[in-house]
């Protein structure tokens, strides 16, 4: 019997099934909220909608424990819209990967030390194979000066870094 190439059997999985997309707090977040005064922000949670609504069943859609921490914050009532969001959405694990991940992620200064939530996004989309992460944090997850170097430090340690975008940029015309 012949030997199965890995690189083409995840390259025919990956094309035969939807992309896996890891949604962090802030889609939940934009998604459910009232509709916002700064007009960038409502164009914003109105995008998040109009992808959650038309696009998201294209994608194999997942979620964190991390995810549930910050989207618990705040008033109870909006937090339980936003956990109401992503009920049954699937729930990546913490693993030992994704600390180590995290942890040299913080170590290069490109994220500081009050956003480790957002360095452990990106570490646990990296160590699950994540082929996107939906974000609208562009501080320090959705950051064109960061991620190249982010997404080399993840490559050093074999992992792939996911493509990092926000909903604007998966809408379909």
């Amino acid at each position: 019997m012949a030997a199965v190439d890995s690189h083409a059997l995840t390259w025919q999985t990956r094309i035969m099934n939807p992309p896996r997309i890891y949604l962090e707090s802030t889609i939940p977040s934009y998604l459910t909220a009232r509709d916002s005064r700064d007009l960038v922000i409502r164009g914003q949670q109105e995008a998040t909608r109009r992808w959650w609504e038309h696009s998201r069943d294209s994608y194999l859609c997942h979620v964190s424990a991390m995810v549930e921490v910050e989207i618990l914050q705040g008033h109870p009532e909006a937090a339980a819209r936003r956990m109401e969001a992503i009920a049954g959405i699937p729930r990546l694990q913490e693993s030992q990967d994704v600390m180590e991940l995290t942890a040299r992620i913080l170590a290069t200064g490109l994220i500081p030390p009050k956003a480790q939530m957002d360095a452990s996004h990106i570490a646990i989309a990296a160590v699950h194979e994540m082929d996107l992460l939906l974000t609208w944090n562009c501080t320090h997850i959705h950051n064109v000066f960061i991620h190249r170097r982010i997404a080399a430090l993840c490559e050093s340690m074999d992992f792939s870094c996911p493509e990092i975008c926000t909903p604007f940029d998966l809408l379909k015309s």
